[in-house]
């Protein structure tokens, strides 16, 4: 009876598509290891042919008032940042569990829980809403033009919905995320360049900006252009999770290609579409919303098609990140399963998105969360970057776990303050140097409202964490593991 019951709870734990994933952030064991890296590349690529690079891209030429070819350039410089998960997702065959373990290395057994806390899980509940408010908006504006008599309820209709179907996704988890994405990347990219090809007339070719902007002016609106592009790659310190179930001895430099390229091939075109499209749109339809706009450029039949593209999108987005999330609550403590902290994390995105349909535009919450975002996540993928560096990769689950006093991650009093310090300097600096509508730090407004939050905010987490390591690398009392 032993056995059997031994046999069932094996199966259950089995990495497939058609049950749930009821692995959570414990060690997968070299027999439970499978994939290849080349599967990372639909599984990036899903998530970003999405709507909002549309309006991300609109956003530099028809906001910023970049030309378009200075907008391409920019589009191109954040592409590059896409690396950087590459380099986190290697960590994951390495260790074999999720990044919000593995970050224990970092920020210690106690500070992790911290860290987890405010960016792997409340962040993520944000992270969910601003997707999810691009398909409700979308969705809603379908079913109005359907005859639902009620703008409001259909937001409402919509986001529920979405969010259900993607927290039934991120409850199947990885097997299903892994079969199923190669499909949705090659039917979102169909639609995308379909609809690519019905606004490619109405696009002008040989548009200049009617005031050219120039000077400081123009390295003010590059520059935010940038941190507004550059928050989508260094959001994804989560890729480890989605990797770790490959076996260790996977080429990490595979690893790296198929996550930087499935992440940045679909944004680089996209946003470069977007950003043409607000070459033909004005700034009045702009702020009603790109999908009122969207819907009026495509034919009839196309529109609904587009919508649930969208919404597809969507929810492989969201799955991805409520998944990851999931795991992060479990990271910092909290006594529940990766099924109920599934749902848990569907529960508090849903409850934002209802919040932001209901009191914003779609582009003024991209574009501030976006911002605002980088504060976190720059300074937090920067370390866990260097620390992967460091390490050589090296690092060892046992380890990760041992949380007694003494053990390698425990540091001082459970706290890796090398880690924290180089984090809270980073987030810091970004901040002075950060330029939106609602916050403009200091140091930005002194160099002419130039937003430097993402370069500056990683280079002295870099350069911090470095410096602070630096003693106990030496002397051989650092990086243990492994």
């Amino acid at each position: 009876m032993s056995k059997s019951h031994d046999q069932r709870a094996l199966a259950k734990r089995r990495d497939t598509a058609n049950q749930p994933e009821t692995r959570g952030i414990d060690l997968v064991p070299e027999a439970d290891r499978h994939g290849r890296a080349r599967d990372l590349f639909a599984v990036w690529a899903a998530p970003n042919i999405s709507v909002l690079n549309f309006t991300i891209g609109a956003t530099l030429t028809l906001v910023l008032g970049l030309e378009i070819w200075q907008a391409i350039v920019i589009i191109v410089a954040a592409q590059i940042l896409w690396v950087l998960p590459g380099v986190v997702a290697i960590s994951g065959p390495a260790a074999g569990t999720s990044g919000s373990v593995i970050q224990r290395a970092i920020y210690g057994i106690r500070g992790n829980r911290f860290v987890i806390a405010i960016y792997g899980w409340a962040i993520s509940g944000v992270f969910l809403a601003l997707n999810w408010v691009a398909s409700s908006f979308m969705g809603a504006e379908l079913l109005v033009r359907w005859g639902f008599p009620d703008h409001t309820a259909a937001l409402l209709i919509v986001s529920v919905v979405v969010a259900s179907v993607t927290v039934l996704v991120a409850v199947y988890g990885h097997g299903m995320i892994l079969r199923s994405y190669g499909v949705v990347t090659v039917s979102l990219l169909v639609i995308f360049l379909v609809v690519t090809g019905y606004i490619a007339p109405s696009i002008d070719w040989a548009y200049r900006q009617p005031e050219p902007v120039a000077g400081a002016a123009l390295w003010a609106s590059a520059s935010i252009g940038f941190a507004i592009l550059a928050s989508t790659p260094l959001s994804y310190s989560n890729s480890a999770d989605l990797a770790r179930y490959m076996p260790r001895n996977t080429e990490p430099r595979s690893i790296i290609a198929a996550t930087a390229l499935g992440g940045a091939l679909p944004s680089l075109v996209f946003i470069t579409v977007g950003a043409l499209l607000g070459t033909v749109i004005s700034s009045a339809e702009m702020t009603e919303g790109i999908e009122y706009v969207l819907f009026d450029m495509l034919p009839a039949w196309l529109g609904p098609v587009f919508v649930l593209g969208v919404i597809v999108n969507t929810v492989a987005l969201n799955a991805m990140t409520t998944y990851t999330a999931s795991m992060a609550l479990q990271s910092i403590g909290v006594p529940i399963r990766r099924v109920p902290s599934a749902i848990v994390i569907g529960a508090l995105g849903t409850v934002f998105t209802v919040v932001l349909v209901l009191s914003t535009s779609l582009i003024g919450a991209v574009n501030l969360m976006l911002q605002f975002l980088i504060v976190i996540s720059a300074p937090t993928i920067a370390v866990y970057v260097t620390d992967i560096v460091l390490r050589r990769n090296r690092y060892q689950g046992d380890d990760l776990f041992d949380e007694r006093r003494g053990s390698t991650f425990w540091y001082r009093g459970g706290y890796g303050w090398a880690g924290l310090s180089a984090v809270l300097a980073g987030g810091c600096a970004a901040a002075l140097f950060i330029s939106t509508d609602v916050w403009t730090g200091p140091l930005a407004r002194a160099i002419g409202v130039i937003d430097l939050s993402a370069p500056i905010g990683m280079t002295v987490a870099i350069a911090v964490y470095v410096a602070a390591t630096h003693r106990s690398r030496r002397a051989g009392e650092w990086g243990k593991a492994g």
